[in-house]
């Protein structure tokens, strides 16, 4: 049986996501000028827990961003809408980091976490 060709991504917008995040999703889309119709969106079976549900729904979702070669899947949720959300989001932020580093909030929260590491360590061996 042949395989389905991916489908081209387009923003989601019956989510169940509060307007807010959405919103700020698409705020950091346009800053990092990401051209949506070229990343690729598959539906795919989930894995881990949740048995014969799990094994026959496809609501795990993976995009790949051919151009810088990022491939994201998700699936959190057993909601395809919830899955898409936090791909895509997932996605921007792995394009943030490669791309703006100065402003992406996922390296400063690890930045943060790492002096908060180093701040520890440094207390437990001070006499």
């Amino acid at each position: 049986m042949p395989r389905a060709s991916p489908a081209r991504l387009r923003f989601p917008e019956n989510l169940d996501i509060t307007p807010a995040k959405v919103a700020d999703l698409k705020r950091r889309i346009e800053r990092l000028a990401v051209d949506l119709a070229r990343i690729e969106e598959r539906f795919v079976r989930g894995g881990g827990p949740g048995g014969q549900k799990r094994n026959k729904t496809s609501s795990a979702v993976e995009l790949v961003d051919p151009d810088r070669g990022l491939r994201v899947r998700i699936g959190r949720d057993r909601r395809l809408s919830i899955n898409r959300f936090l791909a895509l989001r997932e996605l921007i932020d792995r394009i943030e980091m490669l791309e703006a580093p100065e402003l992406s909030r996922r390296l400063a929260e690890i930045e943060r976490m790492r002096r908060r590491k180093a701040d520890r360590a440094r207390r437990r061996s001070e006499p």
